[in-house]
């Protein structure tokens, strides 16, 4: 397992991968039908008269991935990766069935914490590419890291 890194160890500019998981079609309903009924996530007929043209998977179905995939990632925040809150949350493209996601992490910004010695803010840019290095989600988030003791 990789060590977790601290607060004193992130620096702009560094770069982090992840591992990668395909969409499965069965997966892509199922959490629509679950967490987002809507049709263009559930039947593919109806999907082609949408914008999608196609069965596209549920924007949090992506972001969802995109947690697990982060989680699992070679960027392991000490703490864990606890969110301070997100800046920015793009959909450019659908993710659609048998898309292959893996995620590419760049550290914006780092700034120790003024109140807490503790820990600091990291902000980070999370992109979600498919098989083909199309960008299917981009956020950037501020995550709490702790420092070294």
């Amino acid at each position: 397992m990789t060590q977790p890194h601290y607060l004193d160890d992130l620096t702009v500019g560094q770069r982090f991968g992840s591992g990668r998981r395909t969409l499965g079609l069965d997966a892509i309903r199922s959490f629509a039908a679950e967490f987002d009924p809507q049709p263009f996530h559930l039947d593919e007929a109806a999907a082609q008269e949408t914008l999608f043209r196609g069965l596209a998977a549920s924007g949090w179905h992506t972001a969802a991935v995109t947690m697990r995939l982060l989680v699992d990632s070679e960027f392991r925040p000490a703490g864990g990766v606890v969110g301070a809150g997100l800046e920015e949350l793009r959909w450019p493209r659908p993710a659609r069935p048998g898309d292959e996601l893996r995620l590419e992490i760049e550290v914006l910004d780092v700034r120790p914490s003024k109140s807490r010695p503790e820990q600091g803010i990291v902000k980070v840019r999370v992109t979600t590419l498919n098989q083909d290095d199309e960008a299917l989600q981009v956020y950037v988030a501020n995550l709490v890291v702790q420092r070294r003791a």
